[in-house]
C-alpha cells in the first residue's frame, strides 16, 4: 500500500510541464543516508564514514527531483546490492533505464547484472584510476593508452556461463528471485562460484567500457556529478522531513524500520507536489504579466524548498473548504 501510495504520488508530479525543465525522467541517481537507531538493536552497525551507528536509508531520485524509490539497508552491507532492485520495484510512469551512483553503488558483478537487465550503470567512483582496464586480447594494443591496461578478459568463462547468466536475470525480471538476495550470496561467495566469477568477468568488459567513455567525455562527467548531487539534495529533504525522534523507530523490527523510510518517502513526494504547483503557478502569473519564462531558466529552481514550509505548529483542517483543483495549474502553458 506504501507503494501504490507513492506510485500515485510519482504519476501526479509526472504530469506537470514543469517537470521536464529539470529532466525527462530517463536516468536517476542512488544514494544511501545514515539514519540512527536505538542503541540496544541487533541491525544497528557502526558506519565509518558518519561515525555513528544506524541503519542506511537508499533512495532512487529521478533527474527531474521525484523519489522513485526508498528502502532501508543495514550499514554493513555494500549498497550496491539494493541499486538495481529499486530500479525493478519502480513500477511508476517514470521508467529510467540510465542510474547513477557513487563508489558504494558499483563492483563488477553490479554492471553485468545492470547490463543484462538493460539498464547502464554510470557511477561516480572515488579513485577510479586505481581499477584495473581489461584488454579484449592480449595482442591489443593502444597508442596513448596502452598503460592503463593490465590484464586481459577470459571470453571462455562468459561463454560457458552465459546461457545461466541469462537464466538467472530471467528469474529476477519474473519476479522469482530478488536482485538484492542474488547479490548478496555471490558476495559470500565469490571466490569459489564459477557463475559469480562468469559475472564479474562480464561486469569487467562493461566497467571497462564506460571507464573509457569517462574519461574522455567532459560532458559525461559532468552530467553524473549533477545526478549524483540531486541524490544527495534529496537526502537533506529526507532529513528534513523527519523529526520527532532522534531514531528512525522506536521498534527493533526491522519492517517498521523499512516502512518508516516508505512512509518518508511519501512525505517529501508530497513536498514535491506541492512545491511543484506553487512554482508552476507563479511562473503562470509571470506569463500571464507578460514576462518571458524559458525552460532553460526554470530549470535553475528546485522543488526541495522547504523555507515556506510549517514543519512545527497548529495545522487547522477545515473538512468543508474545498481545495483548488490542480488542474487548471495543470494544463498552464509555461513555453
Amino acid at each position: 500500500m506504501l507503494d501504490k501510495a507513492r506510485e500515485s504520488l510519482i504519476s501526479c508530479i509526472n504530469t506537470f510541464p514543469l517537470i521536464s525543465a529539470w529532466g525527462d525522467g530517463k536516468s536517476c541517481a542512488a544514494d544511501g543516508n545514515l539514519r540512527e537507531l536505538r542503541e540496544q538493536n541487533l541491525i544497528a552497525e557502526f558506519h565509518m564514514r558518519y561515525s555513528r551507528k544506524g541503519g542506511i536509508a537508499y533512495h532512487h531520485v529521478a533527474n527531474n527531483y521525484i523519489a522513485l524509490f526508498s528502502t532501508f539497508i543495514p550499514c554493513g552491507v555494500w549498497e550496491a546490492i539494493a541499486i538495481i532492485e529499486g530500479l525493478i520495484k519502480n513500477k511508476s510512469d517514470v521508467q529510467p533505464n540510465i542510474i547513477h551512483a557513487d563508489t558504494q553503488g558499483q563492483s563488477t558483478v553490479v554492471f553485468a547484472l545492470a547490463y543484462l537487465l538493460g539498464f547502464k550503470l554510470m557511477p561516480r567512483i572515488r579513485n577510479w584510476k586505481d581499477l584495473k582496464f581489461f584488454r579484449p586480447n592480449k595482442n591489443a594494443k593502444y597508442e596513448n593508452i596502452d598503460t592503463l591496461f593490465e590484464d586481459t578478459i577470459k571470453w571462455s568463462l562468459i561463454e560457458i556461463h552465459w546461457q545461466d547468466m541469462m537464466q538467472v536475470v530471467l528469474s529476477i525480471s519474473a519476479g522469482k528471485i530478488s536482485s538484492s538476495l542474488l547479490l548478496r550470496k555471490l558476495g559470500s561467495y565469490s571466490r569459489r562460484n564459477k557463475l559469480c566469477l562468469a559475472f564479474q568477468e562480464l561486469g569487467r568488459v562493461i566497467r571497462t567500457q564506460f571507464l573509457l567513455e569517462y574519461i574522455s567525455d567532459v560532458e559525461l562527467r559532468e552530467i553524473i556529478t549533477e545526478e549524483t548531487n540531486k541524490a544527495e539534495a534529496y537526502n537533506s529533504l529526507s532529513e528534513w522531513a523527519s523529526f520527532g525522534s532522534k531514531f528512525l523507530v522506536a521498534s527493533n523490527d526491522d519492517i517498521q524500520m523499512e516502512k518508516a523510510i516508505k512512509y518518508n518517502s511519501i512525505l517529501t513526494n508530497s513536498i514535491i507536489l506541492q512545491n511543484v504547483v506553487d512554482e508552476t503557478n507563479i511562473l503562470g502569473q509571470l506569463v500571464n504579466e507578460g514576462h518571458l519564462v524559458r525552460k532553460e531558466d526554470a530549470g535553475f529552481s528546485s522543488p526541495y524548498r522547504t523555507g515556506h514550509i510549517k514543519r512545527y505548529g497548529d495545522y487547522v483542517v477545515d473538512m468543508d473548504k474545498v481545495p483548488k483543483s490542480i488542474g487548471v495549474t495543470r494544463s498552464l502553458v509555461l513555453w
